[in-house]
């Protein structure tokens, strides 16, 4: 049985992964360089991204979103702080820890309530959690990909209907055909 919420969360390290790719082919002060959008700099926002995973990761685990919150501003700041290779093994070690929770939790479709100090009580699921990590770094890319631009640099392809011909074998795609 396929596990689509592992397989969603698959995608997002794919297009992280993607993303940090194509950031190590771009000149070096490009990643802290101040710019005017968004977010001031292409390491703020790939530290968001990494602190609101973190973020969901314990949620995902039990805690409250309260308790997830209280570390988010050092989670982000130590993010900020690091390097692009150094921020990169720190997502590699966040997704590692992501797909276990995921692979090992009891039941993702159990219902859950959330409590978000911003926006009230929630009855929610745990898988939908995992959209919303999903979700959010799409936004964000989305985000960078303009930053990039801004730059005077294109981005990469980071959508999901690329992301599924990844692992398809050549000829699976050659035998379905989609109007």
């Amino acid at each position: 049985m396929t596990n689509h919420s592992l397989r969603l969360y698959d995608y997002h390290v794919w297009a992280n992964k993607i993303i940090f790719n194509r950031l190590k082919e771009l000149p070096r002060h490009l990643y802290k360089q101040e710019v005017q959008s968004v977010f001031s700099s292409v390491s703020k926002v790939m530290a968001h991204i990494y602190k609101v995973d973190c973020g969901w990761l314990d949620i995902l685990m039990g805690k409250s979103m309260n308790e997830a919150m209280e570390a988010s501003s050092q989670i982000e700041a130590d993010a900020e702080a690091r390097s692009l290779e150094e921020l990169e093994a720190m997502y590699d070690d966040l997704s590692v820890r992501f797909k276990a929770c995921i692979s090992e939790h009891v039941d993702l479709e159990r219902e859950v309530v959330l409590d978000n100090p911003y926006a009230g009580i929630l009855n929610t699921r745990y898988s939908e959690f995992i959209i919303q990590v999903v979700n959010h770094g799409t936004y964000h890319r989305g985000n960078l990909s303009a930053m990039l631009r801004q730059l005077g640099h294109s981005s990469v392809m980071t959508e999901y209907g690329l992301f599924m011909y990844q692992d398809e074998p050549t000829t699976s795609r050659s035998t379905v055909s989609v109007n």
